[in-house]
């Protein structure tokens, strides 16, 4: 369902695969990281079918569900969603991120929430999260989830056990769903923090494991070696290259190329084990809307830049034609005549790959054969996987944010 294809000139040698594989492997039975187990596991959705079976009257009448949290709880869940929603099986529930303070952002993406209508899930592996503490506040007191068992039945916590959000949500009689402390919120989307919502959206979430549960397999059966030579290339040109291109021929990427942008941040921008700094700025952008804005300095700008190219097979939208239409003066637009809008967007696709590929810049493509569940999980565990291959060639940790946390104390620092 999803085709992976590197245009690279040299691959990286059989040893240097080995001994990456073997350190991710060593990684993966250590538990540094849960995410690797997730796809094998049905905890995620036993608990997911479970909600949805005690809670069926009040989830069959709701028009909202709104999702109270920040970066990884909420980016992987908005980008499977955003990919899937052309999907029948998706329920016409409005799916409504609570993210940041924005004021403004806060005031309307509530403006036609009702109580009656909606279910809050908040999600924070922590728990003390500034951002989403501070709109839990707010819902709360909006609301008045608090005020009785019924308006409490409206709220959902997602977190970590014996988290301060956990201990709270247990005073309160709030229901609860427990995620396993070793799995970062970057890497949390096939854990409940991504399938409780989806599923209540009405998705095929074991599909959706299946999916990466695939890759994930192969890739350690030795199958999927591509990941191996794309992870050493990045990595031994970062210097040279230290910024990598997400070039996605369909707005409906538009938020996993944000989900990309936290994952690869976020996981390798670090001083590593020989105190080095070290990383890869991921850029995500969309074609052919881009082709217009970030390619000009992709092309003659500083070759400093890797690109993947992410499109959708274009037979899977054989419409809308555009049609035959013959335009005084416009003579020379007719060439693309007759053809789909998905073909015209791919040969764009393939047209500036080729550019790309004459000035020498380093280039690689995942065509996604038929848009589902299944094919989502496989694109979600790709990057999974790609990401710890580079983190582990980097010698950081790929599962902390130190950097993040300094910004953090600052702040609570300001309020004293």
């Amino acid at each position: 369902m999803v085709k992976f294809s590197l245009h690279f000139e040299n691959l990286a040698p059989q040893a240097a695969c080995d001994s990456l594989l073997n350190a991710i492997a060593r990684e993966r039975e250590s538990q540094k990281s849960g995410y690797y187990h997730l796809p094998f596991e049905d905890k995620a959705s036993k608990e997911a079918s479970a909600y949805i079976s005690s809670h069926k009257d009040k989830l069959d009448s709701i028009t909202h569900l709104v999702i109270v949290g920040i970066g990884g709880s909420s980016l992987g869940l908005k980008a499977i969603d955003s990919m899937l929603s052309h999907l029948p099986c998706r329920k016409s529930i409005k799916l409504v991120f609570l993210e940041h303070t924005d004021p403004i952002c806060v005031a309307q993406s509530l403006q036609d929430v009702q109580l009656e209508r909606a279910l809050f899930i908040v999600i924070s592996k922590s728990g003390t999260t500034i951002e989403t503490s501070s709109l839990l506040k707010f819902i709360l007191h909006k609301y008045e989830i608090l005020k009785n068992p019924h308006n409490k039945a409206h709220l959902l916590i997602i977190t970590d056990a014996q988290s301060p959000l956990e201990q709270w949500a247990r005073t309160e009689s709030i229901h609860y769903i427990n995620i396993a402390s070793n799995v970062g919120g970057r890497f949390s989307v096939l854990s409940a923090v991504g399938i409780v919502p989806l599923a209540i959206l009405g998705f095929d979430v074991e599909a959706i494991l299946r999916g990466a549960a695939g890759i994930m397999r192969r890739f350690f059966e030795q199958k999927e070696a591509h990941i191996l030579h794309k992870a050493i290339t990045y990595a031994k040109h970062y210097e040279q290259i230290p910024m990598n291109v997400l070039f996605s021929y369909s707005s409906i990427f538009t938020h996993f190329n944000a989900w990309y942008v936290q994952l690869w941040g976020e996981s390798l921008g670090k001083i590593n084990a020989q105190g080095k700094r070290v990383g890869l700025s991921p850029i995500g952008l969309i074609g052919s809307i881009d082709q217009h804005s970030f390619l000009q300095l992709i092309v003659q700008g500083m070759q400093d830049k890797s690109v993947t190219f992410l499109s959708l097979n274009p037979a899977c939208n054989p419409k809308p034609i555009i049609p035959d239409m013959q335009l005084a003066f416009l003579e020379t637009t007719n060439f693309v005549n007759g053809i789909s809008f998905a073909t015209l967007l791919d040969n764009q696709r393939i047209a500036t790959m080729q550019t790309l590929e004459h000035e020498g810049i380093l280039v690689d493509c995942i065509e996604v054969e038929r848009l589902c569940e299944e094919s989502v999980g496989t694109l979600i565990a790709y990057y999974e996987l790609l990401t710890s291959c580079v983190g582990a060639l980097f010698d950081v940790n790929t599962y902390d944010q130190p950097g993040v946390e300094f910004g953090k104390k600052r702040l609570r620092g300001l309020f004293k």
